[in-house]
Formats: C-alpha cells, structure tokens, sequence
C-alpha cells in the first residue's frame, strides 16, 4: 500500500553532545520483553508529489534539530548477552534515526475514518526498527524509527515505531510535539519551551530496596528479550469509539444516583469501565464459553513524576510509569450492576495508590503485573493528558491518531485521548476480531442511548 521512495539516516544537528549513556532504571526493565509502540498521524494536505518534495528537506531538517535535545531516539538499546551487565541506552556521533519517505494510492479518507478496517491496514505506514547488531559483549537494538508518506492530493501520515524502554508516552509526545513547533517556525528554537527540553538525570530515580537489580535478574532468566522488531500478521479490524461530554456526564450521574459516597468518579473512570463491561458483554453475546466465575483484569498505567518524593521534572526523559491493577469475577462485570461495580473498582485502585510511594519503590506494582492472566486483561494504551492532536508541522492540526499494531498482545488493548474536534469528549480504539467488534459496537451504542 505503501511505494518506498527513499530510505535515509537523520543525525542529531551539530550542537549535541559526542555521547550520552542512560542506565535503565526499574521503571524501564519490564518493558524489555514487550512489543513496540506504533503511532500514526494523519494530516488532510492537498499537496502533489512536487511540493511534498520541497516539504522533505525542512522537515528532515527540523528533526535533525530536534534530535539535538533527544539524543537517544537516535541512539541504541545495549543489550548484554551474559549475565555480567546491565542494559542501557546509549548514544553516540555517528547514530542515527531512520527516515522513511513513501507514497501511497490507498484511500485516504477511509483511513481517517472512525469505521472498522482491518489492522493491517495501517500497516504500511509505519515503520520497522532497523535490525539488531552484534558488538562485543552486547548487542545494540535500534529504538527509534519515521516514516512520513505522501497521499497525493489529499495528505500526508508520519508514523513513529518505538522501543517502549526508550521512554514512556509523556517523553514520546514531548518529542513529536518539540519536532512540529520547530517544524512549523522555520527551526526557531525560541519556541522550544521548557516543557519539551528533556530532562536526563537518572540519579533523581531513587531505588532504596534495589528493585532495578531484582526486576532485570528475574526478566532475564523468565523471559526472552527479543531485539528485532515484527509486525505479526492479523486477522482484527480496528475503529474508534467517541463518547461525548454528555455521555460522560450521564455516566457520572448514574453513579452519584445509585452511589450516595461514590470513589473516584471521574471521566477516566467511567469512559474506562463502560468500555470494559461492554467488553465483557459482548464475549457472551457472541457465545464464548467462559468461566462466570473467572477473574477479569483491567490494567492501566499511572505517571509517577509528580508522584514520587521529591517529584521528578515533567520533562524527565525515560518511563515514570507503573501498573495500577483491578481484577474482579466475570459475573460482576455481565450482571445489570456491571457498570457500576467497575467504577468502583476501578476508583478505589486509583485512590488507593495515587499516593503510596512504597507501592511504587518496593516494586509491589510489578508482582501485580506479573500475576495478572493476559488472556482476561484489559489495557489502556495512550492517555487524555497526552495530546496528539495538538502536534501542528505546520499542516494544521491531525485529521486522525491512530496506535497501530497493538492487535498483536494476548490481552485487549484499548486506546484512550482527547477527541479531536469535541470538547470535553473521548475517543477509544479497539483491536477485535469482527464477530466480536460488532457485538461490542451495538452494546456501546445501545447503552449510551439507554
């Protein structure tokens, strides 16, 4: 779907630093073992194949700047092959990101669409990490890649694939976020707010029960760390979900009328719990055989930098993030008062360890993880906090944000962010097979209009 029409290397810009190493902190090692993050963005731009050349050297060149303050995206993952050392991130002169540009005849507007298409649909538009390689004692994995491709006539995409040890959404999106300004104001790094300057002390990540050690032996010898990057075939569809303030608004008030103390009711709360109850209505509207009895898992992903004492800057560069678990029986979750259960459940995790430091440093929220069944887990991938949509090259804001590829994890994903034109609104994509897509589809609806 995707024609190449050229491969290259983008360096950081002159100005940077000859090195910079980063150990992996405990925050970092348990993503070493998981599969890579795919962002797409789409831009409506009626542009021919002539003037998107003339856009690929500025934008090359805005990234080359860009690099200059987030060194490791060109940089590696150094992986020891014995049990000797430790992973870092490094880089050094010479690395470098890989740049993509291609050009497609697919449908662009159905692309952009918030209707089911097949996962790999998008496919084409992002790109792979480049390969591993061997060095003397370790081997060195690429973390960072971009593809930019032309639509003729109707608009352009840039995708991002990342290494997820390479930092978390809020150090990703500060970085697409640093690249558009400097885009769109000609290099003008006066427009370079703080916010999106990285922050990279690791001696401000403390580890008094030395968790890092603990979680890196245990990952080592559990699971393999698989250095090369795949994009694995897929038979789901994928399609995003809108729920507008006033559907939030009515599943806050359901709760205060049922609840006279309710915890935590939020729009997080609520928009994640309906999604999940739908979820689980819809395997059993489509006959799956399931154990009433079963543990249901909801996992979602908590930003400890201002939670940590003292906290850290919101521009540290790295992962800040830890999993808050809720778990509950199948049979609470399908009954009438599903809806509900799971807002309380969902709370009373999120009250509950908002601010409990030691949950976090001693490493509790790991055994968590680790003892939650993947098969019955529901994940929450992006945040509302983290707005993509705000990321303008100078091509005016994104028709379409889309994660791509997360079809391919044992749990369900769910995608979660601002809705791009509605405000106070959500929107959430999904990765299902289509039998269960559409039981989903008529079980969101019909609830919102209930």
């Amino acid at each position: 779907m995707a024609k190449v029409i050229e491969q290259c290397q983008v360096a950081p810009s002159t100005g940077s630093a000859a090195e910079l190493t980063l150990p992996l902190t405990y925050f970092d090692h348990i993503w070493l073992t998981l599969n890579r993050v795919r962002r797409v963005l789409f831009y409506k731009l009626p542009i021919s194949k002539s003037e998107f050349a003339q856009n690929i050297i500025p934008l090359k060149d805005s990234l080359s700047l860009t690099l200059k303050h987030y060194m490791p995206l060109a940089g590696n993952i150094v992986c020891p092959l014995d049990s000797s050392g430790y992973p870092e991130l490094r880089y050094v002169t010479g690395d470098s990101v890989s740049v993509t540009i291609s050009e497609s005849d697919a449908d662009f507007n159905f692309l952009i669409g918030n209707h089911q298409k097949d996962v790999k649909d998008l496919y084409s538009f992002v790109p792979l990490l480049g390969e591993p390689k061997d060095a003397p004692g370790v081997q060195l994995g690429p973390v960072f890649a971009i593809q930019v491709t032309l639509f003729p006539n109707h608009g352009v995409s840039i995708g991002f694939t990342n290494h997820h040890v390479l930092g978390d959404g809020a150090t990703i999106v500060g970085f697409i976020k640093a690249w558009a300004l400097l885009n769109k104001f000609n290099r003008d790094e006066q427009h370079l707010a703080n916010e999106f300057v990285p922050c990279y002390d690791r001696s401000i990540i403390k580890d008094p029960y030395e968790l890092g050690k603990l979680m890196w032996v245990q990952l080592r010898n559990n699971f393999t760390i698989e250095m090369r990057d795949v994009m694995n075939p897929s038979n789901k569809v994928q399609a995003t979900f809108i729920i507008r303030r006033d559907d939030i608004e009515k599943l806050k008030n359901l709760i205060l009328l049922k609840k006279s103390n309710p915890i935590h009711v939020t729009s997080f709360t609520v928009t994640c719990a309906y999604v999940w109850t739908c979820l689980i209505k819809s395997q059993d509207a489509i006959g799956d055989q399931i154990d009433e009895n079963g543990m249901e898992f909801f996992g979602c992903a908590a930003n400890c930098r201002a939670r940590l004492d003292p906290p850290l800057p919101s521009s540290y560069f790295g992962n800040c993030i830890v999993a808050y678990i809720t778990k509950t029986r199948h049979v609470d979750l399908a009954g009438n008062e599903g809806f509900t259960t799971a807002v309380e459940l969902i709370g009373e995790t999120i009250q509950k360890r908002a601010k409990d430091e030691k949950f976090v440093l001693t490493g509790e929220w790991f055994k968590e993880l680790m003892a939650v069944d993947t098969n019955r887990l529901l994940s929450i991938v992006g945040s509302p906090k983290l707005d993509l949509y705000q990321a303008d090259f100078g091509w005016g804001k994104p028709e379409k944000y889309e994660f791509v590829g997360h079809d391919v994890e044992k749990n369900v994903s769910m995608s979660l962010g601002k809705c791009k034109d509605l405000d106070g609104a959500l929107e959430v994509g999904l990765w299902l097979p289509k039998t269960r897509m559409d039981a989903f589809a008529t079980i969101f609806t019909q609830g919102l209009h209930f």
